[in-house]
């Protein structure tokens, strides 16, 4: 059985989550299952292990979950991108629009060297206006863009329009 497979066997469907007429696309199903978790790692490395990377940026929290261990597994830093208000130190911030409202993503003033290739991992591509905002907050720091990898992308609601300004590299391993 593929990878994809095995996610989408695994990946939950919660209806009507967070607000009616949303089908919410559960992947907490995969921590359950160490089987399924270690063949997406391993996926995840194949595929960026000679793709010159210098740092991998993940997105509170869901992007943690495979971001930092394959940073650890490719022997390159991870930085952490968060809520505002959630980081100690200086950082930067950037707003973006929801859907209703605003949000603030910060990141550590010296977590991206110039010139660093950053690859932005998060849990999901729906819109894409978080990690559009975490590419902004790269580029800000003087740091490439290298691409965005994603576990799922809802294609029908065309997030990848919103990333292709910061990179053509925008890769998911299901997609729905």
């Amino acid at each position: 059985m593929t990878v994809q497979e095995q996610l989408k066997a695994v990946i939950r469907d919660v209806p009507d989550f967070p607000k009616p007429g949303i089908l919410f696309k559960d992947i907490s199903t995969i921590m359950l299952n160490p089987k399924v978790s270690n063949a997406v790692l391993d996926q995840l490395v194949a595929q960026y292990q000679d793709a010159g990377l210098d740092a991998i940026a993940g997105i509170e929290s869901r992007g943690f979950l495979f971001g930092y261990p394959l940073a650890m597994r490719l022997g390159i830093p991870f930085i952490l991108i968060r809520k505002e208000g959630k980081l100690p130190y200086d950082k930067i911030k950037h707003a973006y629009e929801l859907e209703y409202g605003t949000a603030t993503i910060e990141m550590h003033t010296d977590a991206v060297t110039a010139g660093q290739r950053v690859l932005i991992h998060d849990d999901l591509l729906a819109t894409g206006g978080s990690a559009a905002a975490a590419a902004t907050l790269i580029e800000k720091s003087g740091g490439m863009v290298a691409g965005f990898d994603f576990l799922v992308a809802l294609s029908f609601l065309e997030g990848n329009k919103l990333l292709a300004p910061f990179s053509r590299q925008i890769n998911s391993i299901v997609r729905y």
